[in-house]
């Protein structure tokens, strides 16, 4: 199977419930950021898959909680983020949902239920219904309370706000499932538990996905630059997918059958190419990445990766353009450089300006070899200029020093710098 499933509340009676009739499913997202990460993924992935089996996803944005913070599998209270801030985030992420999923998807802000609520309208509506040995007794509260850090009385009741969730949705818009990482199953049986003792109801069920973990132990999703986000203007398409088609053998397939919709006999195949003596190294990770780029950022998004991808494989003859050059900025060096520094100079001059060689003398060598590219065109001529018409959109040029060297140009804005 693909994986995607750790734990439910019944594995059963959730399948009967989703053989009986169309149901509403939903996930919730932590407002903390403008955008989501590929450790977010999984939830989008599980709620597309409820979708394509012909129920209807439902996403709730914390715009309550997150005014609180999860204390899930966290060591210590994350630091509150102001209300315009939160806003801010949860119209980036909606709109990030309504890109991937479609606009099928329905968007819940928990702030519309819990904004009016007073603390004493809290306590007597949900309160009552709570129990500390309960409470106390889930693994995220009890590796709190136990550490060094201890736990606040707000991130404590935070399992009450989720579980409250829960019953709200049940109650207003017929939701009866919840899916949510494994470190949300204390959560989610809040809710479970709420709803039958609140409104003495049974049908609610839960499901938990695995985080996304890498065969050496490290969560999958981070990157020495820090998060691999879904939104393009925090991560690029092309490092999004250079991320992905850097995917480990080892962990290769079990990602492509979690975070891809691809057929498991499609999948087995690829598996069992990899131990052939004619496999071609990465195939696996390039289809990966294509598919999970391809859902996240779409068709053009998946063009504009392997355009950069292409151009800047070593030796690569492939035809620049500036948005091609664009997408690559936070993949290799950079340099600004005026433009009078630039056009009319010769291409020597402007290798040492770079940085890209030592001196003169080294560039005129590396040209006689064949060794400079400038916008991936090989230079011959040792006493080339540069021309207007190299400047891509008046703005970029891309140099290279053998097969890796690559350089980006900048064309500054004529401004003194200090």
């Amino acid at each position: 199977m693909r994986g995607l499933v750790e734990t439910t509340t019944g594995d059963e009676a959730l399948q009967l419930h989703c053989k009986e009739k169309r149901v509403r499913v939903y996930c919730g997202f932590d407002p903390t950021a403008d955008s989501l990460h590929l450790g977010n993924l999984l939830g989008i992935v599980v709620l597309s898959w409820f979708q394509r089996y012909g129920h209807e996803p439902v996403a709730l944005m914390g715009g309550a909680t997150g005014r609180v913070g999860d204390p899930s599998g966290k060591s210590m209270e994350r630091p509150l983020l102001d209300e315009e801030e939160l806003e801010s985030n949860i119209e980036s992420i909606g709109n990030a949902l309504n890109r991937i999923m479609g606009r099928e998807v329905k968007l819940v802000n928990n702030l519309d239920w819990f904004g009016d609520m007073g603390f004493l309208e809290f306590l007597r509506k949900v309160g009552r219904y709570a129990r500390i040995g309960t409470m106390t007794a889930k693994d995220s509260v009890k590796s709190r309370i136990n550490s060094e850090q201890g736990m606040s009385f707000a991130e404590f009741s935070y399992q009450l706000l989720q579980g409250y969730d829960f019953v709200h949705l049940m109650k207003n818009e017929d939701v009866t499932v919840q899916i949510g990482g494994s470190d949300q199953w204390g959560n989610i049986t809040a809710g479970t538990d709420l709803i039958r003792k609140m409104l003495r109801r049974e049908g609610a069920h839960g499901l938990t996905f695995p985080l996304l973990v890498g065969s050496d132990g490290k969560k999958y999703g981070k990157s020495e630059d820090g998060a691999i986000w879904l939104n393009s203007d925090r991560l690029s398409p092309f490092k999004f997918y250079q991320y992905l088609y850097n995917t480990p053998d080892a962990d290769v397939i079990r990602f492509t059958k979690m975070l891809t919709f691809l057929p498991l006999e499609e999948v087995s195949a690829l598996e069992q190419s990899m131990s052939h003596a004619s496999y071609v190294p990465n195939t696996a990770q390039k289809k990966l990445a294509e598919e999970v780029t391809r859902f996240v950022h779409g068709e053009a998004g998946l063009a504009q990766a392997l355009e950069a991808t292409e151009s800047l494989r070593p030796g690569s003859d492939t035809q620049l353009n500036a948005s091609a050059l664009e997408s690559i900025a936070d993949g290799v060096p950079c340099v600004v450089l005026e433009k009078a520094q630039l056009v009319g100079k010769q291409l020597t001059d402007v290798l040492v300006s770079a940085g890209l060689q030592p001196s003169r003398s080294a560039a005129k060598r590396m040209i006689k070899g064949g060794g400079i590219r400038l916008n991936n065109v090989k230079v011959v001529d040792d006493g080339a200029s540069i021309s207007d018409s190299d400047l891509l959109d008046g703005r970029l040029l891309l140099l290279a020093a053998g097969k890796k060297n690559k350089m980006l140009v900048r064309v500054g804005d004529g401004m003194q710098r200090p």
